[in-house]
């Protein structure tokens, strides 16, 4: 892994550990300003005003106790790296009290930032569990 990949990879473990504290304020650190946020059913969240108030409705619906695994990381340029990763765990409904197994597939598009940071700019995920399970 280059360091850059290395970097990414702890972005991606404060992502999951952002995810499972319902923290929208941790999750909002992680994203670039113009960042966009695309979750299955739903337009795309764009800018941070916009991601701010998806993630803010994810964590009021539900809560999620999620480990991603990275299935490869590729450099595309020194400010630019993708990441295709799964996830799996359980997803808490607070309308229904019901828990649910979770698992995804999602790609993750980070930027550098002017002061080095590496930061989501494109998120987007879908279900790898079959509907109605």
């Amino acid at each position: 892994m280059t360091a850059n990949e290395k970097a990414v990879a702890a972005v991606l473990q404060k992502y999951q550990d952002a995810l499972n504290a319902s923290d929208t304020e941790a999750v909002m650190t992680l994203y670039t300003d113009d960042g966009v946020f695309m979750p299955p059913y739903s337009q795309s969240a764009i800018g941070a005003v916009a991601v701010r108030k998806a993630y803010d409705a994810v964590f009021k619906a539900i809560t999620l106790s999620v480990k991603f695994n990275v299935a490869e990381t590729v450099e595309m340029s020194s400010e630019w790296v993708f990441a295709r990763t799964n996830s799996a765990g359980t997803t808490t409904d607070h309308a229904t009290g019901s828990k649910n197994a979770e698992g995804n597939q999602e790609l993750f598009i980070f930027k550098k930032t002017s002061n080095g940071a590496w930061k989501i700019a494109r998120y987007s995920f879908s279900s790898t569990n079959p509907p109605g399970r």
